[in-house]
């Protein structure tokens, strides 16, 4: 029982519930490799560390000797999942989605052993599905425990629209159990109610049902959000090297433990302790390096890793300007330009709003000097050095 013991924390770490964990322990003891499945549906061209959370999960599993299946749900996102949204939710062409999922292949092998990694696409079964078969298939669930959901619960309640399509999804995502013959499911939090339906067809199909595994959705750099594109809140995986490492820097002491433990390989007796020794005076900030480096070696290289840092102490413990700095040309019809116009059009904020909110913070230089007049004008034919916070910095001429 010890190793299964050590398995278990192993399988523990970082997870929100396990569902149930007392027939996880019944599979394990039978000393056979499981099968280890995670569905993602190709929506977005690019990965960020909020999705790599599971992979990483993904990627224990197959240190333990366990067959990992990484199901791209080709079929789904053409559904669209309505976890969590308050409106129908548009589905994607089947042309985004093929090509999506061509980056999601190369992308997740950074992490997963490719070699013990079964790589699937729903369409494979879905796609052969007749149409009887899928009436079938919805006999086997009840439009009672569907407005159990919360999303759906709220919606309904509310008079908005639920399309009949969107009842579906958790079906379709539960049937990919039962043609996977999955034994234990990962999910985030949010898809707890997808992950049980799995369960519960599983055994209306007359298999064992799937342990449920759901693991916490990753905050982005505000600590608060949960990380994502939408939010510029997010750390994707195809960063530059120096983007990487400047906005990993960028969290606060407190939300780097929860990336040790969600994100981090470093075994959790090692985490604890650098917690030690940060009570006993270490600067959190080397700390810190020791993870940036980590998630860049794994995403870039070592030697990418360590010019970031070394980048990283250059720019921003020395106030030095970055050598490789962007420039960026803004072409204008009037003879002279807002500052907080500036900014958002160069790309250094993602509004004007943002940038007014930013000069308040005293956020914004330009040439090094801080700004203070939201309103300053610049004219024409001018070419400034914009820095905004401690990692944005463009060369800017105005034409």
């Amino acid at each position: 029982m010890g190793s299964i013991e050590d398995a278990l924390q192993q399988i523990r770490r970082g997870a929100d519930e396990i569902l149930v964990e007392s027939e996880l322990i019944k599979k394990l003891k039978r000393g056979k490799p499981l099968k280890i499945k995670a569905g993602f549906d190709p929506t977005a061209p690019d990965l960020h560390l909020g999705h790599t959370v599971l992979i990483n999960k993904l990627r224990q599993f197959q240190d333990l000797g366990h067959e990992v299946q990484f199901l791209i749900g080709d079929f789904t996102a053409m559904i669209g999942d309505p976890t969590g949204k308050s409106a129908t939710r548009p589905a994607l062409t089947r042309e985004d989605v093929l090509e999506n999922a061509a980056t999601y292949e190369h992308q997740v092998f950074k992490i997963l052993d490719a070699q013990k990694t079964t790589v699937l696409f729903n369409s494979q079964w879905m796609g052969e599905m007749k149409a009887s078969d899928m009436i079938q298939l919805a006999a086997k669930h009840t439009v009672a425990r569907m407005l159990e959901r919360d999303d759906f619960s709220k919606r309904y309640k509310g008079g908005l629209p639920i399309s009949v399509h969107e009842f579906l999804y958790p079906l379709v995502q539960g049937y990919d159990s039962v043609a996977m013959k999955t034994d234990v499911e990962l999910g985030g939090t949010d898809q707890k109610f997808n992950l049980l339906v799995g369960r519960q067809l599983q055994e209306a199909y007359g298999q064992e049902p799937q342990v449920a595994l759901t693991m916490p959705i990753l905050e982005g750099l505000d600590g608060v959000q949960k990380m994502s594109k939408s939010l510029n809140n997010y750390i994707g995986i195809t960063d530059t090297p120096n983007d990487m490492f400047g906005k990993i820097m960028s969290i606060s002491d407190e939300l780097m433990w929860r990336y040790f433990e969600l994100l981090s390989f470093r075994p959790m007796s090692e985490i604890e302790g650098f917690q030690r020794e940060i009570e006993q005076g270490k600067n959190p900030r080397d700390v810190k390096f020791l993870l940036a480096e980590e998630i860049l070696t794994r995403f870039h290289d070592a030697q990418s890793a360590k010019k970031a840092q070394e980048d990283f102490i250059k720019r921003f413990q020395k106030g030095a300007i970055p050598d490789d700095l962007e420039e960026v040309v803004l072409t204008i019809e009037q003879d002279e330009l807002g500052v907080a116009a500036l900014l958002k059009m160069a790309g250094l904020t993602g509004s004007t709003s943002d940038s007014f909110r930013m000069i308040k913070q005293g956020a914004v230089k330009l040439d090094g000097e801080k700004v203070e007049d939201r309103d300053l004008m610049l004219a024409k034919g001018v070419t400034v050095v914009a820095q905004v916070g401690k990692r944005k910095f463009a060369k800017i001429s105005i034409q």
